[in-house]
């Protein structure tokens, strides 16, 4: 080989090598330091115990030291803002439920763009249930439409504002011709508090959220939005088997990271989620708490599920007006 075909063979590998090293670093030195796991609500609900019990277990597995940073408000927004706004190097990730991807439908001056944030996995889903004060004379929803049909307007119904429920409820209230009053709540203790005191007839949220309340008697559970029964309530008819025109509906859990942050890390940390969740303790915990079915798509998989389901719920609101309550 000629001295000029040696050097350009040479300069050829120095140039090709300089680009490499950045990611294969950027994975091999990470993580650098304490990991932040954002969580967009204040303690309660379901978000935050499903983040602090992956915590655990990924710090019992890995060792890495990773801290819960709840950063509440805006419903959702503020957290997520600080997510967006984190650098990109695997130090900062966000975890959600269904609303994060209902908040820019309902709201374009959001104080971060959506695609600052790039979707990693989605932990789990659990079928939403809609319950009535035990002293309404509701067994099945069903029958809530039948008298809201009768009595438009009177029927009340609270959910959380800004979330997939309150999307839901629009959604069946069209599909099935009647009307009711709908009432947004900014968290899940105002929510329940009047539900649990009859100031509303009906209530819908995430069945994990819900099912102490019919346990102890003081909710009357009269269908479940999944495609199936709940293992916690199998008595209870799904929409579907009550003839009610619906198509199933599901409360999920999900983690994103910076856009930008290296796809090596992305995968690495998936991995880790992945073996942390399928962990017989902590499968368990999210089975039989939250009524979790376990999915952990790719983020590939993951993103393709949110565009399917940001154009299922974006029809939904702009056929109905609906904006951020």
């Amino acid at each position: 080989m000629s001295v000029l075909r040696r050097r350009a063979v040479l300069a050829g590998t120095v140039v090709a090598s300089l680009g490499v090293p950045a990611i294969v670093r950027a994975q091999a030195e990470w993580p650098k330091g304490t990991i932040k796991f954002v969580v967009p609500f204040p303690p309660g609900g379901s978000l935050d115990p499903i983040t602090r019990i992956i915590q655990a277990k990924l710090t019992e597995q890995t060792g890495w030291n990773i801290v819960v940073e709840n950063k509440a408000g805006g419903s959702g927004v503020v957290g997520a803002a600080v997510a967006a706004n984190a650098p990109p190097d695997g130090q900062t990730w966000l975890f959600v439920f269904d609303n994060h991807i209902i908040n820019p439908l309902l709201n374009d001056q959001l104080p971060y763009k959506d695609s600052a944030l790039t979707p990693v996995t989605q932990v789990g889903r659990s079928a939403q249930g809609i319950a009535a004060h035990p002293t309404r004379p509701f067994d099945t929803f069903a029958e809530v439409i039948k008298a809201a049909k009768a009595e438009p307007g009177k029927i009340s119904v609270g959910s959380l504002g800004s979330s997939l429920a309150q999307i839901y409820i629009a959604f069946l209230q069209k599909e099935n011709g009647f009307q009711i009053n709908y009432i947004p709540y900014k968290g899940g203790g105002p929510l329940y508090q009047d539900a649990l005191a009859g100031v509303t007839d009906l209530s819908v949220t995430s069945l994990a959220n819900m099912m102490p309340h019919v346990s102890a008697g003081k909710l009357k559970l009269v269908g479940v939005t999944g495609a199936t029964r709940s293992k916690l309530a199998p008595n209870v008819q799904t929409l579907a088997e009550q003839g009610v025109k619906s198509r199933p509906s599901y409360s999920w859990w999900g983690v994103y990271a910076p856009t930008g942050t290296p796809q090596p890390i992305v995968d690495k940390m998936h991995a880790a989620i992945s073996k942390a969740v399928r962990d017989k303790d902590v499968t368990d915990k999210f089975v039989g708490q939250f009524d979790m079915e376990i999915t952990l798509p790719s983020s590939t998989e993951f993103a393709a599920f949110i565009k399917s389901e940001v154009d299922v719920w974006g029809k939904v609101i702009r056929e109905n007006k609906i904006t951020a309550g």
